[in-house]
């Protein structure tokens, strides 16, 4: 049964002063909340290693934040800025960013009225001669109020990731309100960020160091990799007071065999790093039910997890998503999903969640609350309290599962 929630119960006052515009000069020098079946306590970042369980399995999203924002000029002067979410031709991540002429996106269409059906420019305000080379073009397909279907054309035979890398810039956060600086350039992205294809970091691996990943190492801490894209749903804010009638949009994962195995094998405590390797993980348990009652996997569906009691234990789906790997000879579960955690919701793998502050009455908030067993204000009026700093760019948090 769906559950019966009013996004209203998940709001804070959260002021502008409190959100990080900015990161910390070190990125492990952010503060860290402890929680704890009610209890709560503060370190630095730099101590987390010492807080893990030492036969834990640690697993971080390795999704690579992509420079989608593009601004565009009509002949008349209008600026146009086109934000890419993800490939619709070709529909891989990969294949898109490979092309070298001609690829299809959906996008946010910034000044969306002021574009009619002329093809734009891309705006090169500096005339480097590199971007003048590449004569990027856009052309509008379809359009459904702000987001719609853009063709991008440009004619010097580079494939398209190396277009963006030229021209486009890093998406940060709206609630920041302002441009895209140099020091986004680094700090908006993991040190582990690998696979392309994200419109906004998963931000709670952005106080990661090589320091603190090595001290995880030598506690004897498996670290493990997932991906999921991060959609610009991220940004959105629950709209509908029923936290029912919110629309969650599909972001693609992929997971390895190996690791999948691993978990079928092992009872260890597993770490999430951040909400997305915990979507990516318990989407796992919804997608072996597939396998096991059709076949084949399928993408896990918004309130999969509510609609019925299901018989199956943790180990008997994950099993057979590995058979079905294995029968398919596929190194990897590549699949996506639209699973939303609120209260309520039975968590099968992660007991324990590194994540950052999130946005009132967001959808982040729900994964939290439902996480720690419905007492997130406890967290959120300690960090309130106690000068922590909110949002991607703000402190960390160490969840244990209630």
């Amino acid at each position: 049964m769906i559950p019966e929630l009013h996004i209203e119960d998940y709001n804070y006052p959260l002021t502008d002063e409190r959100i990080a515009k900015y990161p910390l000069a070190e990125r492990d020098s952010s503060k860290l909340l402890r929680y704890i079946d009610g209890h709560v306590d503060e370190h630095i970042f730099r101590d987390l290693p010492s807080l893990l369980p030492e036969d834990a399995i640690m697993v971080f999203n390795d999704t690579k934040v992509v420079p989608a924002r593009l601004h565009f000029q009509r002949s008349t002067g209008a600026h146009i800025e086109i934000f890419c979410l993800e490939p619709v031709s070709p529909n891989e991540y990969n294949l898109a960013f490979a092309q070298t002429e001609r690829c299809v996106w959906k996008c946010v269409i910034g000044n969306a009225k002021r574009w009619k059906d002329d093809i734009l420019s891309l705006y090169n305000p500096q005339e480097s001669k590199e971007i003048a080379a590449m004569d990027l073009k856009a052309r509008q397909i379809e359009r459904d109020g702000q987001t719609g279907l853009v063709e991008f054309t440009w004619s010097d035979g580079s494939p398209f990731s190396k277009v963006l890398e030229s021209c486009g810039n890093v998406p940060i956060p709206p609630y920041l309100n302002r441009e895209t600086e140099s020091i986004d350039l680094e700090r908006y992205q993991t040190l582990y960020a690998h696979i392309r294809g994200s419109v906004a970091a998963p931000t709670a691996g952005l106080h990661f160091t090589e320091n603190v990943l090595e001290r995880i190492r030598e506690r004897g801490i498996d670290t493990e990799t997932v991906c999921l894209h991060v959609g610009a749903g991220t940004f959105l804010p629950v709209k509908s007071s029923n936290v029912a009638e919110h629309s969650m949009h599909r972001e693609p994962f992929v997971v390895s065999r190996d690791f999948i195995q691993k978990l079928v094998e092992s009872d260890r405590p597993v770490i999430a790093v951040g909400t997305t390797s915990v979507r990516t993980l318990e989407s796992l348990y919804y997608i072996g039910v597939s396998i096991i009652e059709t076949g084949s996997p399928a993408d896990v569906a918004q309130w999969a997890p509510y609609e019925r009691v299901y018989p199956y234990t943790t180990e008997e789906s994950l099993a057979a998503i590995v058979k079905y790997l294995d029968d398919n000879n596929l190194p990897a579960l590549v699949a996506g999903t639209r699973i939303i955690i609120v209260p309520g919701f039975a968590f099968r793998i992660v007991s324990r969640l590194v994540t950052n502050f999130h946005q009132p009455e967001s959808t982040l908030i729900l994964l939290v609350s439902a996480f720690v067993g419905g007492d997130w204000r406890t967290i959120y009026d300690y960090a309130l309290s106690h000068g922590f700093r909110f949002l991607s760019y703000g402190d960390s948090s160490l969840l244990f599962r209630a």
